[in-house]
């Protein structure tokens, strides 16, 4: 108890650091503004920082630009701490989308070394100077187009010619390394493909413009995102991170113009937390500046149904301070039918029932960022960041049940209907703290940080049920609210060795207290009054503690990665109005990974991977108190599930065809133990005084899974970016522990097709489709999809499956049109998901007790049009004033 209000506390001084921080950043960016004096009179210009050289980067097989190259300059700088001269980063940025850069504010002395890289390319370095004395003067001629000016020697005064130097089109050529980023690009943006994680950049994706995370997920390839927003990665649920650590955000409450991009990480090493079971680790990275001056972007859209999306964020870094600011708020209306069809076979008489549902949800939620990263010196950076989302949701469900009862032979049928209203509001608040140093040794870094995190809910749900020609009504209620608060103190050491080894290590910490208030309440003699047995206050606290290490080595032609992590866990649950507990605990568990790369030539690398990982129960799957919302199927946990654990070996084939063709297969292999699984039985129940179906979760004796993947990209036309995903899958779950007949075995596959167009005028048409085919298990994610139940790492966040049926096969297409304008610095688009109507999510279930199959569709033909504005000098201190270039030449000050 002393835990939970010191975390509590703690929680509190937090989120009003938030809010602070709001309203602090502007006042300390406003205080970093130097003395903006402009050299003149007697005074030497070779003493101020005036310098400017500038470019372009071009593709050495096209001669086109290439945009987003990262260009850095550096320089020999007196440092301070060891008091020698140490080559020091002066400048950099990132080309932009025409490959032009421009680098300012520049000493004027001495020589300096460029250096450009692009993923995909080999990096190019060369030496360039202003040609003032100090150092040799430098010819200063690019090779390219443009010309350079030649140093004047030794005359001391530089013109102003000279320190505004052309250095020309520098020239790229496509290369391939082992054990470097190989870039693939992509129609949602470039695949990097690294040795334990792949990543997808969304920023382009004109299908997700003015979504939600769903959105931007459903469209990358290994992922799937239901109809109801859960995601899963080959067939599981994986779990979810936001900027590397833990969330209470749900799918549905991110915005996707926010997401700068995401990466997979299918089978993680011993670095990575060891949760989430064999179903790897999905990244959404949130945007995020640090380019030197400002820049920001602006946006706005609407959709068919009226509602809007706004959002803007803007960066400044001026001197020791990077601050950035961003905002999104998000209306939406969505719309939802279904039906449901299930044949009892056991009960007296016997029973077949049949729901038709539809339902709408209006709501809207409004998220804002904050952070400020200050550099204390060149080796030591402290960052402070908060962000703060709100969100209300109202619903209004019906459903109509048609019962057909046999009775002495004969089938009577009854009519009633099910109306729900409900309404809830959550709001998320979250702060950071980092502190990262860099050694003198290149490469060789410490970082450690506090994340805290919390969240609310409070939400109420009245049912009324009529029975047509009885003159009855049922009038049922529930309240509920909950808070969860999660702590994660992380600390992590890199230390590169000689001959390419590099040890790792580090050490985290992760606290949760999560509390919920569920009360069910019956109409009774003109009173809600509260049902018996229902056990719907409770608490959990878990804990879960540790520490990794791992090795690397790298050789002409391969490379290797092994690793160990150590994780001990405690779990205690409360049912707080019967002062009854349960607890887990796991003292130690030892969770290995090895990673082995391979180059065969230049063009072909293999990857192999092993890796033992722990699911966890979440909170929902664990608490013992039924869910009403589906009134022919009861929902209850199971505190006694254990968790479950998983080994894993991938293999992964690359081959680098040429610029335009790249190919990656992985297979893969996974074997778990105590799965959890869902389980549908018969309980009586006190509430509906009658035997009902209720669905629990369970440990299953064990589960295999295997399959291959292959992703494939194709440039074809130089109008044309196909990016294909196939995933080959089969599973199989031993339930005989549970029921002597419980087994079960599936294939399933799965497609999806990304089109890029690239249209004259500045026009790009994107298409997207996927069709997934009978699934072997109907998989959960209970905190990463749209019931936003607060998973999400340790012992909050898991899959399940279940050993009793299988998802119908489900296909759909989305469409989006983008127009650049004003030299690509705006953009407008156009987007339809779901034109064919046809992205139905189906099941079909059999257990001992029922035959059930259903069917749910949401929100098809929903059109966006949205509208984005980018703005900012990336190359400029904002507050500095330029250096312009004086066209006379000859000219000194």
């Amino acid at each position: 108890m002393t835990t939970f209000y010191s975390n509590l506390r703690l929680y509190i001084r937090m989120r009003n650091f938030t809010f602070f921080l709001l309203f602090l950043l502007p006042l300390l960016l406003t205080a970093q503004q130097p003395n903006a004096g402009r050299p003149g009179g007697n005074t030497n210009p070779a003493q101020f920082n005036v310098g400017r050289f500038y470019g372009k980067v071009v593709d050495e097989t096209t001669g086109k630009g290439i945009g987003y190259a990262s260009v850095q300059l550096t320089g020999m700088k007196f440092d301070t701490v060891t008091r020698k001269m140490n080559k020091t980063l002066l400048a950099g940025q990132l080309t932009q989308a025409n490959g032009e850069f421009s680098l300012e504010g520049l000493p004027i002395r001495g020589d300096f070394t460029l250096k450009i890289t692009y993923l995909g390319f080999a990096s190019i370095e060369q030496t360039v100077s202003f040609g003032v004395p100090g150092g040799p003067g430098g010819q200063g001629k690019g090779n390219g187009n443009g010309q350079g000016g030649r140093g004047n020697g030794g005359s001391g005064m530089p013109n102003a010619g000279a320190i505004d130097k052309d250095l020309g089109n520098i020239k790229l050529s496509a290369s391939s390394e082992l054990l470097k980023e190989v870039t693939i690009e992509g129609n949602a943006g470039q695949i990097t493909l690294a040795l334990d994680k792949k990543v997808y950049r969304v920023d382009k994706d004109g299908v997700a413009a003015g979504g939600t995370a769903e959105d931007a997920l459903k469209n990358i390839p290994s992922l799937n995102v239901d109809v109801d927003g859960n995601l899963t990665m080959r067939n599981a649920a994986p779990q979810i991170f936001v900027d590397g650590r833990p969330t209470n955000m749900s799918l549905d409450q991110i915005p996707s113009d926010a997401i700068d991009n995401v990466e997979i990480i299918t089978n993680p090493s011993a670095k990575y937390d060891a949760s989430g079971g064999g179903s790897g680790i999905v990244n959404i990275v949130l945007k995020k500046e640090r380019r030197i001056g400002y820049n920001g972007n602006v946006r706005a859209g609407v959709d068919s149904r009226g509602k809007i999306n706004l959002g803007g964020d803007i960066n400044v870094r001026e001197g020791k301070v990077n601050g950035f600011i961003s905002g999104n708020l998000n209306q939406r209306r969505s719309k939802s039918s279904g039906a449901t069809d299930r044949n009892n076979l056991v009960g007296t008489p016997l029973t077949n029932v049949f729901q038709d549902n539809r339902g709408v949800n209006d709501g809207y939620f409004a998220m804002g960022r904050a952070g400020i990263d200050y550099f204390i010196n060149n080796r030591n950076t402290l960052t402070l960041s908060g962000n703060f989302m709100r969100g209300d949701n109202s619903s209004e469900d019906g459903l109509d049940i048609q019962t057909d009862t046999l009775r002495n032979g004969e089938v009577h049928t009854g009519y009633s209907n099910r109306k729900t209203i409900g309404s809830r509001n959550h709001s998320n608040f979250g702060s950071q703290l980092l502190y990262k140093h860099l050694f003198p040794k290149e490469g060789k870094e410490l970082t450690a940080d506090v994340n805290l995190n919390g969240s609310k809910s409070d939400n109420l749900n009245d049912f009324t049920t009529t029975y047509v020609g009885q003159n009855q009504n049922i009038l049922q209620q529930q309240i509920g609210t909950g808070s969860n608060e999660f702590l994660t103190i992380q600390s992590d050491f890199v230390n590169p060795l000689r001959n390419g080894m590099k040890f790792e290590t580090g050490v985290r910490a992760a606290i949760r207290n999560f509390r919920s208030k569920n009360d069910s309440y019956l109409f009774i003699n003109n009173e809600y009054v509260l049902a018996p047995n229902f056990a719907g206050n409770y608490k959990y606290n878990d804990q879960v503690y540790a520490a990794y290490g791992t090795f690397s080595k790298s050789y002409v032609k391969w490379g290797f990665q092994a690793g160990l992590r150590a994780e001990s866990s405690t779990y205690t649950g409360y049912l707080i109005d019967t002062d009854t507990s349960f607890t887990n605990n796991y003292p130690l568990s030892l969770f290995p990974s090895v990673n082995f790369t391979y180059k065969l030539n230049e063009e072909d690398n293999i990857q192999v991977s092993l890796s033992r990982r722990i699911n966890r129960p979440n909170f929902f799957q664990l608490i013992p108190f039924p869910d009403f919302t589906d009134s022919l199927q009861l929902s209850r946990g199971n505190p006694a599930l254990r968790p479950e654990f998983t080994n894993s070996l991938e293999f992964s084939y690359q081959n680098i065809l040429n610029k335009n063709h790249n190919i990656l297969i992985s297979a893969y292999f996974k074997r778990a133990t105590d799965l959890i699984t869902r389980y549908q039985t018969r309980q009586s129940d006190v509430i509906q005084g009658e035997e009902v179906v209720v669905s629990t979760y369970e440990n299953a004796k064990s589960s295999t899974a295997y399959g291959t993947e292959f992703t494939v990209k194709n440039t074809l036309f130089k109008i044309f970016d196909l990016t294909s995903n196939l995933n080959l899958y089969n599973s199989i779950v031993d339930g005989t522990n549970i029921a002597a007949d419980l087994k079960a075995e599936q294939f399933t596959w799965f497609i999806k097709e990304n089109l890029n167009i690239r249209l004259p005028q500045n026009f790009t048409i994107q298409i997207n489709g996927s069709y997934q085919s009978r699934t072997a298990f109907s998989f959960d994610n209970n905190g990463g999809g749209r019931g936003g139940r607060m998973g999400g790492g340790g012992w909050g966040g898991g899959p399940s499956s279940t050993a009793q049926g299988y998802s119908n096969p489900v296909w759909f297409c989305d469409l989006s049109v983008r127009k650049d304008l004003w030299k690509r610095t705006a953009s407008i688009t156009v987007s339809m998901q779901d034109i064919f109507r046809s992205r139905i999510s189906g099941s079909h279930t059999e257990s001992t007790v029922f035959i059930q199959d259903n069917w749910r569709r949401r929100d098809p033909q929903l059109v966006r049009v949205n509208f984005s504005y980018r703005f900012g000098k990336f190359d400029v201190s904002l507050f500095r004033r330029k250096n312009t270039r004086q066209e006379s030449e000859g000219m000194d000050f």
